[in-house]
């Protein structure tokens, strides 16, 4: 079902991202199909990544005995809010590079990218007004009104993360409101409005949106597992980035809390490339792997009960599943 769905998310996310096609702005228009992964150098599935979001909209969508084609709008909307984030963190984390390409301010320069980034907000919400050719407009006005809550809370998420990079007294609590906002409140919003869009009852779009905020969770944990321990060959990261990086992952701030050898390391100054072997060794011989895997476990967990609560149905219930899984048991 997957297969089916994905090239109609692709057109109708190129659909969206056409409004800036006219002859004065095609330029502008080129540098959305660039970052979309759809034109330029390395073009392709792997540039433009696994549309992750669209597809639990309109899984979840179809997960409720529902039509998922008129939701097609609210999928763009999501991913195209997410692709709007991804051009704003590579500019605020000076990333070079996403997904073995040149990011597009590294292309076309700081403030065309900021201009992009902001592009692609305003086509997210001019995505999910689309949905009133399907909808009544108390269900559009529920659905936007989802959307733009997120997106506030994706700006707070980011500026804990970026207003941490300051900090050193950091704590665990400190952790779970940055990622409450920077990976978890979109996907809470994916499978919300999915839910609605089904006409799930109250009680189902509930269940739908704690499944997605815990998916988030979990997911976030994984990765930053990943992170540290992955295997580059597998995973498509370098386990090296987010201890030379000196990212406020968990694992990391599990360290810091023990007092032990990893936190002197670690208030002497950045970690070096050469180093990070042995870093992530201290890292897992004080528990912080372990303590990182069971906070996976636990989230993954509570994600499972949630979806089941929601009681998904037919193939798109059980592709739902599969995704879920999919996410959360990745090879590390």
């Amino acid at each position: 079902m997957i297969n089916d769905l994905l090239p109609h998310i692709e057109t109708e996310l190129q659909k969206q991202i056409a409004r800036l096609d006219p002859a004065r702005t095609r330029l502008f228009h080129e540098m959305l199909t660039y970052h979309m992964g759809w034109t330029g150098e390395g073009a392709g599935p792997e540039a433009a990544g696994k549309r992750i979001r669209p597809l639990l909209v309109l899984l979840t969508c179809a997960a409720c005995d529902a039509d998922w084609k008129p939701a097609l709008p609210a999928a763009a909307a999501v991913e195209l809010v997410h692709n709007f984030s991804l051009v704003h963190d590579d500019i605020q984390d000076n990333s070079p590079k996403r997904r073995g390409r040149a990011t597009v301010w590294t292309k076309w320069g700081v403030p065309m990218a900021i201009n992009a980034g902001d592009a692609l907000f305003v086509l997210s919400n001019q995505a999910i007004m689309d949905l009133a050719q399907s909808y009544p407009a108390s269900t559009v006005v529920r659905a936007a009104t989802i959307l733009h809550d997120i997106c506030l809370d994706l700006t707070r998420g980011q500026f804990l993360d970026m207003s941490y990079e300051q900090r050193n007294d950091l704590k665990l609590e400190d952790y779970w409101p940055m990622i409450a906002g920077k990976t978890s409140a979109l996907l809470s919003a994916c499978t919300q409005i999915g839910a609605l869009l089904g006409n799930a009852s109250e009680k189902e779009e509930e269940s739908y949106r704690q499944f997605g905020h815990h998916l988030g969770l979990a997911f976030q944990v994984e990765d930053d597992i990943l992170g540290i321990w992955g295997n580059e060959a597998i995973t498509g990261k370098s386990a090296a980035s987010d201890l030379v990086e000196g990212k406020n992952s968990l694992p990391i701030l599990y360290g810091l809390g023990k007092r032990g050898r990893f936190a002197e390391r670690w208030a002497k100054g950045p970690i070096k490339a050469g180093e990070v072997t042995a870093v992530a060794a201290l890292l897992d011989e004080e528990g912080a792997r372990s303590y990182a895997s069971e906070i996976a476990r636990e989230e993954t967990e509570i994600a499972l009960a949630f979806l089941e609560h929601a009681n998904p149905r037919g193939e798109a219930g059980a592709e739902l599943l599969k995704l879920t899984n999919k996410l959360l048991k990745r090879k590390q």
